[in-house]
């Protein structure tokens, strides 16, 4: 038989790492050929980063060797296929996968050990391949593949999804992969294929062609119960738009609450919500929530900025329509969260700072916020379009947040980051960055939220006001923060020099941690310096506000803005403070603040004693169930004495 090597390089986070999904999804198909299954030998996939030197030696005497590339393990692939070149010169090494580029005139030219290169989806390119490698290794006719002397045209899409065998229920996944104690595999999964956008930032509209296709329900609801009964504690639902066929995806999040009740698995679903989301997905995300296994929905805007929009070919919703919307999704109990991104050709800084200011406003509950990279098959990488828009990048060390920092290998991969185009110079974008770093760690990891929301409701001053005068007090006062703004100020500088955004702080967990998260961990870290800290920010406000509020009053607020986040110098059960004034009734119902001797109490969401595990269950872990801090809603009060 021949032998088939195949890697598909993933990153390991904390216990858990993707299955090569991918790989696996090849190989239950050409296993399904008869012919094909009686001649290749398939050996256990490369997935791990660190044995690159024994996968290596492994493809001595391969045949072939199936490379699944990707942004995340391009380099580390290029390596592993170069030094197998070398140590067998006649094994045939084919790349395929969402970072092999759409024009590839230089391809081969920069990458000589590869022979093959494979467009667009895999399954029948594949198979056609592998039946013309059996004999006379003429491929001129096999479509959607590529080689040194010649490009054939694209094969059809696949129309008819359940021709394909799953993954999981022939086993194939653990087929390929070995069982290692200690460590979780993520379940890449796909109900649909395809998406009907086509966004400039984005490559994956422009590989699908905009159709969407979809297997039966019967194949969906069996590979659900192959998760439960094989413990998978964590579903990547790679769907572009989960939600998008409202009835359909409905029963799915019902069979995925049935299984997850039963069998305890999977802890989470993570899908990739459709685009537009409405009210429509809240059943399917009540379905979720039910089986706790809902993280949170997103609202993805990109940008609120409608030349932005038009430009990068986005079509969101209105804004009134998303701020209803996300009010909708509130009061039905089913967090939220959105993403902006920096950099987009269109945004400047005071457009970005509006969007910031828009989304503050609305009260979403988790914000996410992204350089723009340049993807390879992207709209946005197309030559025309980056002149058209000025655009310039840097190759940046890629940063996959939560990853560990061990387990990484030797091999850094990179990225394109977008550090200025013809309406935001690269000053700017740092300002755009100072001014997303206050409003994640500050309003939406909830530092400042209710110091913040304070200023907003009872003077009108906006968000990004008070962001401006916390950035100077971080530049002319020493404290907590200053501290923090110099780290972030020098990451930041780095970050758009090239020199990666990895934030690495072994202090607080031995991962690679976004730096609003870090932020919040080290800010928060000791709740005295942390007060004293608040107190002397609030006192600047004060002062360059010309504002005049009584002692008690800011003493009662900072002492409620501590109170409310979860600090690690507290893990009892419950936590209890009182206060001289109503905090919960004047922020819930925006009224006027009333001087009321009250105790609030509310159930502490993370009592974990270990340093680390705190840190990963209150922010990597509940950051979108928002564990690091207590809602309005859950507060438990006591009236201990009126005072008139």
């Amino acid at each position: 038989m021949l032998k088939v090597h195949s890697s598909e390089f993933n990153y390991q986070y904390g216990d858990q790492i993707h299955f090569p999904y991918r790989i696996s999804s090849l190989v239950a198909y050409i296993r399904s050929k008869e012919i094909l299954n009686k001649n290749f030998d398939f050996q256990k996939a490369f997935v791990l980063r660190e044995h690159v030197d024994e996968h290596i030696q492994k493809c001595k005497d391969a045949d072939i060797l199936l490379c699944s590339c990707y942004v995340w393990n391009w380099e580390i692939t290029n390596f592993l296929a170069s030094e197998v070149r070398k140590i067998n010169p006649n094994c045939t090494i084919v790349f395929g996968g969402a970072h092999i580029p759409d024009f590839s005139e230089d391809f081969f030219k920069n990458h000589s050990y590869v022979d093959v290169i494979v467009h667009g989806e895999g399954e029948i390119v594949l198979e056609e391949f592998l039946t013309a490698y059996m004999g006379d290794k003429n491929y001129s006719d096999v479509k959607g593949l590529e080689t040194k002397e010649f490009r054939n045209p694209p094969q059809n899409r696949i129309n008819d999804l359940d021709s394909l065998p799953s993954a999981y229920l022939t086993n194939t996944v653990w087929d390929l992969v070995d069982k290692i104690d200690g460590i979780n595999w993520i379940a890449g999964w796909e109900t649909n294929r395809g998406c009907p956008y086509q966004c400039t930032f984005c490559d994956w509209g422009s590989a699908t062609f905009t159709k969407v296709r979809k297997w039966e329900e019967s194949k969906i609801f069996k590979e659900i119960e192959w998760f439960g009964e094989n413990k998978i504690p964590y579903i990547d639902c790679c769907d572009a738009n989960f939600g998008i066929f409202q009835e359909r995806d409905f029963r799915i999040a019902k069979k995925l609450k049935e299984v997850a009740l039963k069998t305890h698995y999977p802890d989470r679903v993570r899908p990739a919500w459709a685009k537009n989301s409405s009210e429509k997905i809240i059943p399917i995300a009540k379905e979720l929530q039910e089986g706790d296994i809902l993280g949170a929905v997103t609202l993805a805007v990109q940008s609120l900025d409608s030349n932005t929009l038009d430009i990068v070919k986005r079509a969101n919703i209105k804004f009134d329509a998303f701020s209803e919307l996300a009010e909708t999704f509130r009061n039905n109990g089913i967090p939220t969260y959105t993403e902006l991104i920096m950099g987009l050709p269109g945004e400047t800084l005071e457009t970005f700072k509006d969007g910031l200011e828009n989304i503050a406003q609305t009260k979403v509950d988790t914000v996410f916020i992204y350089n723009c990279s340049i993807l390879p098959n992207a709209p946005m990488n197309v030559p025309e379009y980056k002149e058209k828009y000025k655009i310039k990048s840097v190759r940046s060390p890629i940063m996959l947040v939560h990853s560990s920092i061990h387990n990484r290998g030797s091999h850094q991969e990179y990225e394109d980051i977008i550090t200025s185009n013809i309406y935001c110079s690269l000053d700017e974008l740092k300002e755009i960055y100072l001014y997303s770093w206050c409003f994640l760690t500050l309003q939406s990891l909830g530092v400042l939220e209710h110091i913040t929301n304070f200023y907003n409701h009872s003077f009108n001053i906006e968000f990004v006001k008070f962001f401006e005068i916390f950035l100077e007090f971080c530049r002319t006062k020493e404290s907590i923060f200053s501290h923090e703004y110099d780290r972030v100020i020098e990451f930041r500088n780095n970050g758009y020099a090239g020199k990666g955004w990895d934030e690495i702080d072994t202090t607080i967990g031995e991962i690679i941690w976004p730096m609003e998260e870090a932020s919040w961990l080290r800010i928060t870290y000791d709740a005295e310096k942390f007060s004293t800290g608040l107190d002397l920010l609030v006192e600047f406000v004060e002062e360059k506000l010309n504002l005049k509020n009584s002692k008690k009053v800011l003493d009662d607020l900072t002492k409620f803005q501590l109170f409310m986040l979860t600090t690690r110098n507290n893990k009892n059960k419950f936590k209890t403070e009182s206060f001289e004034f109503d905090w919960k009734n004047y922020f819930i119902t925006n009224s006027k603040l009333t001087k009321k001797n009250i105790t609030y109490t509310y159930d502490n969401l993370v009592t974990e004693s270990d340093e680390m595990k705190w840190s990963y269950k209150t922010i990597w872990y509940g950051r979108r169930s928002r564990d690091y801090k207590c809602q309005y809603p859950n507060l438990r009060e006591e009236i201990t004495q009126l005072t008139i």
